[in-house]
């Protein structure tokens, strides 16, 4: 086999003898619409991240996350909520056909078709338009996604008693000893379930600065008011006698 002009044997291959430097292609025929990925398009991208990133840190900084109080498994009125950019997706479980017996669909099925849709968009749509009005389907699947989760979490906050939400969930200020023979008292006879393990109120109105004597805490124990029924304690009378103290001193 002769050597070919301008290429030399590299074992079973043949590589050019001459080296062409890396010349990017011409753009300039396209003003506007395409461009060079590296450096021109991911140069951009990396600095509107770094905005975005700056920007976040800095709400962080300024505005924390508020904290609520901790976790009660006695509180059966408490409202959970997820946080906001999920409500759309706890909305879908409040409906019959994806609640119940159904949940998988809501939880599942309905959001796993929507990402399914939103990551198959690039093979669906391989149309070279960029202009929404020339790309119809596209347009108006998204304009509809969109539409849908602005409408559920709507849907779900107008639905929310956020003034018992916020209530639920305020952290007390009141330290609560329940180590005292009051507090264990209190919670053998199933106080907490309905105050709550703060006390601070859960379905029942909240036993801190009542202002209320002890003698009177102790006749509402035993004879109930309001929505409390009557012989709810099943204590003692010396129990009931600590229970009230305990419950007259929380201020």
């Amino acid at each position: 086999m002769h050597r070919g002009k301008g290429m030399k044997f590299v074992g079973d291959s043949r590589i050019s003898a001459e080296r062409k430097p890396f010349i990017p292609k011409d753009y300039s025929e396209y003003p506007g619409k395409t461009e060079a990925f590296w450096p021109n398009f991911l140069l951009k991208e990396w600095l509107v991240g770094a905005v975005f990133l700056v920007g976040f840190l800095v709400l962080t900084a300024a505005h924390p996350s508020p904290l609520m109080r901790v976790a009660d498994p006695t509180d059966t009125s408490f409202i959970p909520l997820p946080d906001w950019y999920f409500l759309f997706l706890y909305q879908l479980l409040k409906y019959q056909y994806a609640a119940g017996p159904y949940t998988v669909i809501g939880a599942l099925v309905i959001p796993g078709l929507a990402f399914g849709a939103l990551l198959l968009a690039p093979f669906i749509d391989r149309g070279p338009e960029r202009r929404p009005a020339k790309r119809p389907m596209a347009t108006g699947f998204m304009l509809l996604a969109i539409a849908g989760i602005f409408y559920l979490t709507w849907e779900s906050a107008h639905q929310t008693d956020w003034e018992a939400f916020n209530k639920a969930g305020a952290i007390s200020e009141v330290e609560i000893d329940k180590a005292s023979e009051g507090y264990q008292i209190a919670e053998a006879n199933t106080c907490l379930s309905c105050h709550g393990g703060e006390l601070g109120g859960a379905s029942g109105p909240s036993l801190v600065g009542t202002g209320l004597t002890a003698e009177e805490i102790a006749k509402i124990a035993v004879n109930g008011q309001g929505a409390m029924p009557a012989d709810v304690f099943k204590g003692t009378d010396e129990e009931l006698q600590k229970m009230a103290e305990f419950i007259a001193n929380l201020e």
